[in-house]
């Protein structure tokens, strides 16, 4: 009774056949309810667990507690239960809902991380006795349940190699699969889902074209044209063609506001440029990258460019079009998804004039004893069996963070960058890496820093231990720019949509609890 009772107050239940069992894992899907419905979805019952969302009907008040938000969730790993391609909430949050980074309730405002939150069980744990605070987005973010349950539903369902085959569970994987590299090509707005090529990560895809394009298009005396600011991802491909075609490496250095010199990048544009390889927003120095120019600048003396991208797409909007670049890679991982997969986005002339990366099944149109002929861009280099669970993964993250809105993650992390940044430039002797934000600089939410006297080693180690805050230490791949920035190492707190102002501040106490425990001993 108390089940029918719920179900009677919100329309888009009655639209679906019940049973206790039906619930279990049921899925609505959310293109088929009105823009109102979707805003006060209120309750959903399922195996005992519940979840209120926006404006619930009266009736509700009789067993709300009235203490509660009106906004109150359970996570949606303890019911099972979410849109099929929206997160439970994402209606709610898209950037037509409201221009706002919080949705207000009766009782308070919810930012964007307090709403995302409990789609992420890895986060609702305890480390070492204390509530994890996850500052480590930079390095892997975490996945909602979305993505965990895509991965399930593949393995469960319809486990089965893709291509070539006729049964069934081929099949569905085989769409689902392609459909996974369609969701990615619109995401980035590529012209065609054939530009863009499934790789392990970003890594394996800038090597895919230092050794595709690069030796094949690069001779000795051109020029590639790089920043000290590079992933070592980005760097140690070039140094290997380099090598073998005698090409060389031009990198630029860092303005006093510790950005790389885009008008230093421009005055080296040659005829002797072939190529340009940078990326969009720096994984240590929080900066961002003129793309546009640098791309119109390179084009002008006929050098190709490579955006390193995965700091960038998972927090912001990019249009691989707008931007015109020829290359641009990003991973999984750091975007929601599935570690393992990653993408290249190349241009449809360039990839068809590339020669294969690897060799072996898939990649091929014949095989002859003597000879081979290739197949097209993509498959051309993709060889062997793909990640195909995980490009599945990867569409579903994809599906989750349109839910809510590039445009509203990117405006939300904006703010938790300017407060994290002000937050730890209070604490003495902390010296914070890359530009101060102000009215014409925008920083994305990393901040790389060092506290005088102390190791950043040892601060991850003690914030992890006694406070269950999650950072990074380390070179974070970067060491020639750390070189140039005179250190060996720095501490790193990097921040995701998930994330609160009360993250940061749960970080700030820890940080200054243990810069006071090692500073005790001196």
């Amino acid at each position: 009774m108390m089940v029918e009772k719920l179900r009677s107050g919100f329309s888009v239940l009655q639209r679906l056949p019940w049973s206790p069992s039906n619930y279990d894992r049921r899925w609505i899907h959310g293109g088929s309810v009105s823009r109102a419905e979707q805003l006060w979805v209120g309750l959903v019952v399922v195996g005992g667990g519940w979840g209120v969302a926006l404006k619930p009907p009266t009736f509700l008040t009789s067993f709300v507690n009235p203490n509660f938000p009106t906004v109150y969730r359970i996570p949606i790993s303890r019911i099972g239960f979410g849109f099929h391609r929206y997160p439970f909430f994402a209606a709610s949050l898209s950037s037509s809902a409201s221009p706002s980074n919080s949705v207000v309730t009766g009782n308070e405002s919810l930012s964007l991380g307090h709403l995302t939150r409990p789609d992420f069980p890895i986060l609702q744990q305890e480390v070492n006795g204390r509530k994890l605070v996850y500052l480590d987005n930079a390095a892997t973010s975490q996945k909602p349940s979305a993505v965990l349950m895509a991965l399930q539903k593949y393995y469960e369902e319809y486990n089965a190699n893709v291509h070539r085959g006729i049964h069934y569970l081929s099949a569905k994987a085989t769409d689902e699969y392609e459909l996974a590299r369609k969701k990615v090509a619109s995401f980035i707005n590529a012209e065609e889902p054939s530009e863009i090529v499934f790789t392990r990560n970003a890594t394996e895809a800038i090597n895919l074209v230092a050794y595709s394009w690069g030796l094949t298009n690069l001779r000795a005396g051109d020029e590639i044209i790089l920043t000290v600011a590079e992933h070592h991802s980005a760097i140690v491909p070039w140094q290997f063609v380099a090598k073998k075609t005698g090409a060389n490496l031009q990198f630029v250095s860092l303005t006093e506001e510790e950005v790389p010199d885009a008008g230093k990048l421009l005055e080296l544009l040659s005829r002797k440029a072939k190529l340009v390889v940078v990326h969009h927003v720096s994984n240590v120095l929080a900066s961002t990258l003129p793309i546009v120019d640098i791309v119109r600048s390179a084009h002008g003396v006929g050098a190709k460019v490579l955006v390193d991208a995965c700091q960038s797409v998972p927090h912001m909007a990019v249009d691989v079009q707008s931007l015109g670049v020829d290359f641009l890679v990003a991973s999984s991982h750091k975007m929601c998804g599935p570690t393992g997969i990653g993408f290249l986005y190349g241009k449809g002339e360039l990839l068809a004039d590339m020669p294969p990366f690897l060799g072996g099944g898939e990649m091929i149109s014949d095989v002859y004893l003597d000879y081979s002929t290739y197949a097209d861009p993509p498959s051309r280099f993709e060889a062997g069996t793909p990640a195909i669970g995980e490009a599945i993964g990867l569409g579903a993250a994809i599906d989750y963070l349109s839910g809510i809105g590039m445009q509203k993650i990117h405006d939300y992390e904006v703010e938790l960058a300017d407060y994290l940044y002000a937050m730890l430039s209070s604490i003495p002797k902390v010296r914070i890496y890359g530009p101060a934000p102000s009215q014409t600089v925008q920083r994305a939410a990393i901040c790389s820093f060092n506290v005088e006297g102390i190791h950043p080693t040892d601060i991850a180690t003690f914030l992890d231990q006694q406070h269950g805050v999650a950072i990074r230490s380390g070179h974070h791949c970067a060491q020639p720019l750390h070189r140039h920035l005179g250190m060996n190492a720095s501490a790193r707190a990097s921040l995701y949509f998930y994330n609160t102002k009360e993250d940061v501040d749960s970080f700030i106490e820890a940080l200054n609890d243990t810069i006071a425990f090692f500073t005790s001993f001196t």
